[in-house]
């Protein structure tokens, strides 16, 4: 009955949203105001995220049975959310929401949609992995439609929608998903490998393959440490993101206070991170700057207890610290666009791995009879690639199709002063303990 009494209360009280273009001058205002209910947080951020805006502000509240919260937003060139197309899409997708987030914690079911099959992959990451898994693809007639692929902390992961070559549709023969599945599961598993290789199908229905990736890879542990071979490169620890857990014993709250480099998406794969480690958000601000971003979060437990171990502790540091760093700029970016064709993945990423490069991270799709896709790529020890290796891959592909985009986090960082009278003494403090 309390179930049915909630649902309608949710339809009664429907999610009003209000976006505002006039009130600040470098950013769309989104105010969203809605019965609270678990998970609707991510909801609101995957709606933006998925349209690629950038958040640049916000103030979360959720205390209570109520949800309010206000995101200051901007498209991926800097500017104002003009395009009312874009407007009409986001009020419509808030507010006839339902207020839920689609489970994908499961069991994996092995079933197929009618257009694609969807292939989850997990494995020790190693030089030349990507190219070995398109190669398999290749000589077994899929045809990859869409790809997306992470290398943190030693693992891999990615999620890829495959097409059978010869109908275009999901490939559904059990007997020959077993092969695709050995073939690619020898690939996976390298000669030293610790942990189980894997290839499974993804969940019936719909998946969100960023939502999926950060499931897969906190279920490989990739938070972890690891211990770092000679000749592999070091990241600078300022670099690093700095995640700090406290107590808020007054309001029996677990504070969480994060310095890190800003980047696009950091917020959804931090939303995204507690709500799947089943952590309420009850109050929040995300500010950025430039170069860096700080958020602050009070959170409970969904069982309404805050983290009272140090153990819980360490595990939620470690964990959103590997979530901030799955998809950080790693690399250089490399972007190609040509004619879709059986085996051009295979054909691309093995170039990239002769000239002895490592990709951290590729995001493929295919519409029309076009295929685009990025890579970041670094040398075999993780520097940068040398700018005669990339002529030279450049020439092998085709200067037409691959494209160099170069960076802008690599300029001079700006004064970060901006936004210091939030963390600033503390982080400070953080970094002499250091």
């Amino acid at each position: 009955m309390d179930d049915e009494f909630a649902k309608l209360i949710r339809r009664v009280n429907l999610p009003r949203v209000v976006i505002d273009n006039d009130s600040c001058e470098g950013s769309t205002v989104i105010q969203v105001d809605s019965v609270n209910k678990h998970g609707i947080l991510l909801e609101v951020v995957q709606v933006l995220t998925d349209l690629n805006l950038v958040v640049t502000k916000a103030h979360i509240s959720s205390d209570g049975g109520w949800f309010m919260n206000v995101f200051n937003v901007i498209d991926h060139e800097g500017k104002k959310i003009r395009d009312e197309e874009v407007i009409n899409y986001i009020q419509r997708r808030l507010e006839n929401a339902d207020g839920s987030v689609p489970s994908q914690r499961g069991s994996v079911g092995l079933v197929s949609s009618e257009e694609s099959t969807s292939i989850e992959l997990t494995g020790t990451d190693r030089p030349g992995l990507v190219s070995e898994v398109c190669a398999v693809l290749t000589d077994l007639h899929c045809n990859v439609v869409n790809a997306e692929i992470w290398m943190h902390n030693t693992r891999a992961a990615a999620v890829v929608q495959v097409t059978d070559d010869t109908t275009g549709c999901a490939i559904e023969d059990r007997k020959r998903l077993a092969i695709i599945k050995e073939m690619l599961c020898n690939v996976l598993k390298g000669n030293n490998d610790l942990k189980t290789a894997k290839m499974t199908l993804s969940p019936p229905g719909i998946t969100h393959r960023e939502r999926r990736l950060h499931q897969i890879m906190f279920a490989d542990r990739d938070y972890d440490k690891v211990e770092r071979h000679e000749g592999t490169r070091v990241d600078d620890r300022s670099s690093r993101p700095h995640v700090i857990v406290s107590d808020c014993a007054e309001r029996d709250y677990t504070v969480i206070t994060m310095k890190s480099k800003d980047r696009p998406k950091l917020l959804f794969d931090i939303v995204c991170t507690l709500t799947d480690m089943q952590y309420v958000v009850f109050h929040g601000v995300v500010l950025t700057g430039r170069m860096e971003a700080y958020q602050e979060y009070y959170i409970r437990h969904v069982d309404g207890v805050p983290i009272s171990s140090e153990a819980e502790r360490e595990r939620v540091m470690l964990c959103l610290a590997a979530a901030i760093e799955r998809r950080a700029y790693e690399g250089l970016e490399l972007e190609f666009c040509t004619e879709d064709r059986l085996g051009l993945l295979s054909d691309i990423t093995r170039i990239l791995r002769e000239n002895s490069l490592c990709i951290k991270r590729a995001a493929i799709s295919t519409k029309g009879g076009k295929a685009r896709g990025t890579f970041y790529v670094t040398d075999g020890t993780g520097n940068p690639v040398d700018p005669k290796v990339l002529d030279s891959i450049r020439r092998q592909i085709g200067q037409g199709i691959l494209q160099v985009k170069w960076n802008s986090s690599s300029a001079n960082p700006q004064n970060e002063n901006t936004f210091s009278y939030l963390f600033g003494s503390f982080f400070k403090a953080l970094l002499l303990l250091d």
